[in-house]
């Protein structure tokens, strides 16, 4: 589902007279469908780096990058936009709505998308809210003045409102209570159990024990500085 092979990424800072600062090069891993594959390595090592590029918002500077049977490393804009709404879903760490967006409607919204029955989006919203101990008196609420662990936990549910064929989990546990992490670790198992493909960051060494099938070290991606 997910095939990196020979992936490479640079930066270029403009502000320092265009220097080109290699990160990444020779990156290369799988995720079949029902796996999830952890991403380890010191901080900085590149791991944040590659997902980006997975999800398409770094753009690659050579190999390919196949996710479904999309190329992302030479997408077109409007690809990697369908790829999103339909196949490829992103956890990321922090929440980045639109402000008086009701709760309810942001966790909704992935399947509204895709043209899903109002009624029937809001049910399956409602239902991962209830499953994440979200109060329903919050769900009219805009999540932007809800404490860091409530929004954590309706940025979850948002990404797995939709039943993507891939999905991209940054730190999925960080900061959550025993309760609410288990109802996250559970949600990653039934994501398998279904056949997604799942590729994380996992800090919390039990959590990525528990659910990880493989972990790769992106320290070896990372290119060799000459003596």
């Amino acid at each position: 589902m997910i095939r990196i092979d020979n992936l490479s990424k640079s930066f270029t800072l403009h502000n320092q007279g265009g220097a080109v600062i290699p990160v990444m090069c020779g990156a290369s891993l799988t995720v079949a469908p029902g796996e999830c594959v952890g991403l380890t390595g010191q901080s900085g090592a590149g791991k944040s780096t590659l997902m980006r590029m997975v999800y398409g918002n770094y753009l690659a500077a050579g190999g390919s990058l196949i996710v479904g049977d999309l190329d992302v490393a030479s997408a077109a804009p409007r690809e990697i936009i369908r790829l999103r709404r339909k196949t490829l879903g992103y956890v990321s760490q922090f929440l980045r709505v639109v402000p008086r967006v009701p709760t309810l409607d942001i966790v909704a919204e992935p399947l509204l998308a895709l043209g899903t029955p109002s009624d029937e989006a809001r049910d399956r919203a409602a239902h991962l809210l209830q499953r994440l101990n979200i109060p329903e008196r919050l769900w009219a609420l805009s999540p932007t003045t809800f404490s860091g662990g409530e929004q954590q936990r309706v940025n979850i549910a948002r990404g797995f409102a939709h039943t993507f064929p891939a999905l991209l989990l940054d730190e999925p546990t960080a900061s959550l209570d025993a309760a609410n992490r288990e109802v996250v670790l559970t949600l990653i198992e039934e994501a398998k159990a279904r056949g997604a493909a799942l590729l994380g960051i996992f800090h919390d060494e039990s959590a990525r024990a528990r659910v990880c099938d493989r972990l790769v070290d992106v320290t070896g991606f990372t290119p060799k500085v000459a003596a």
